[in-house]
């Protein structure tokens, strides 16, 4: 016999798929997936790359979303089939219990996906990390963030580059920039932009007193030219160094590293991943156009946000998170209040929660708006 608990489970886990299946239009999304095939089917589309990736990347992204649509509802008959087979073997009960869990696995992913609708989501993203005041101590928070956004992106299968980095003087880092590659990546951080907190008894100070870190985070999605977004010429200025390494054969003699600054903003990129200069420019005027238009997204979030009122404190450059180390352990999230006492898995890259609840968090901000 199924209890009383694991049936209520499944009515609400089936609730909550039908709420979140009816928020789509699947004949819309399956019209769509068949243009965009028959486009595709066109030999003359590969002769523009740019557009032909464009769209292999939306057809894969509406592919997901109905598989997983059809993933999910398999789930529910089996778990319906297993259901009714327990009342005549009890043996089934067990197997319930693990389709169930199953189950309430793939609706959050399913729920995720759909929250992932943006139109930049799926696009690989730029991370820069950059600590607050404080020396040492502040350039070695930013390299732990560094480090766990690393494991992050090894936990979840990204591709992760690190484009540009300057180290400390004694230790941890003056600032980094990492590239995530792989599906969702912008929509999975974008929201970890802002700054981040630690409290910590100092490693770095003899008299072992209690600190307070800052770092700042911006994530910008990786894009080629952006249509609304004009960058002349003559509001650039381009330095090229020596890349920085090691030391010994492999050091790169020449001055292939590129920094862009951007005049009119004062936005500074930097590149010193590839051995042409070439190649490292045109990196750098990826992260140019992506972080000025950025900017233009950021302004429409924070206009969102100031108009909710008594939310108008979540603006995007404040801080989002506090790391807790001493007198006790606590990571919390000041806008959505999530928190976990398990410091250390955070530090090692297990900020899934976190990233789940700012995305309906954020998602549900967007719906009051509408």
């Amino acid at each position: 016999m199924i209890s009383y608990e694991t049936n209520l489970r499944i009515q609400e886990l089936r609730e909550k798929f039908d709420s979140i299946r009816e928020t789509l239009d699947l004949e819309k999304i399956d019209e769509k997936l068949k243009d965009i095939e028959k486009k595709m089917s066109d030999p003359s589309i590969w002769s523009d790359q740019r557009e032909a990736s464009k769209l292999g990347i939306e057809a894969q992204s509406l592919r997901g979303t109905l598989g997983l649509l059809r993933d999910v509802e398999e789930e529910f008959e089996s778990i319906d089939i297993a259901v009714e087979l327990s009342g005549e073997d009890e043996s089934y009960i067990k197997h319930v219990e693990e389709l169930v869990r199953s189950a309430e696995k793939k609706v959050r992913e399913f729920e995720l996906t759909i929250l992932l609708s943006g139109e930049y989501d799926n696009n690989n993203c730029f991370m820069s990390i950059h600590p607050g005041a404080g020396g040492t101590e502040s350039q070695d928070w930013a390299a732990m963030l560094m480090r766990m956004y690393m494991r992050w992106a090894e936990a979840n299968r990204f591709k992760i580059t690190i484009v540009d980095e300057l180290p400390g003087d004694e230790a941890g880092i003056k600032s980094v920039t990492l590239n995530f590659s792989g599906p969702y990546a912008y929509g999975k951080l974008k929201f970890e932009a802002g700054v981040h907190r630690l409290v910590r008894i100092s490693p770095f100070d003899a008299n072992h007193r209690r600190h307070t870190s800052f770092a700042s985070i911006s994530v910008f999605p990786e894009m080629d030219e952006v249509p609304e977004i004009e960058i002349k010429p003559e509001d650039l200025k381009i330095d090229t160094y020596r890349s920085g390494g090691a030391g010994g054969q492999h050091v790169n003699k020449t001055d292939s590293a590129v920094r862009i600054t951007h005049l009119p903003s004062g936005i500074v990129v930097a590149c010193q991943t590839e051995r042409s200069q070439h190649q490292n420019k045109a990196n750098a005027m990826k992260m140019l156009y992506a972080k000025l238009f950025e900017i233009e997204i950021d302004k429409k979030r924070n206009e969102k946000l100031r108009l909710m009122g008594d939310q108008k404190d979540i603006s995007w450059g404040n801080q989002i998170r506090s790391y807790v180390f001493q007198p006790y352990t606590m990571v919390k999230d000041h806008r959505t209040d999530a928190e976990t006492g398990d410091i250390q898995s955070v530090m090692n890259g297990e900020i899934d929660e976190f990233v789940e609840k700012e995305l309906l968090f954020f998602s549900s901000i967007e719906k009051s708006l509408e």
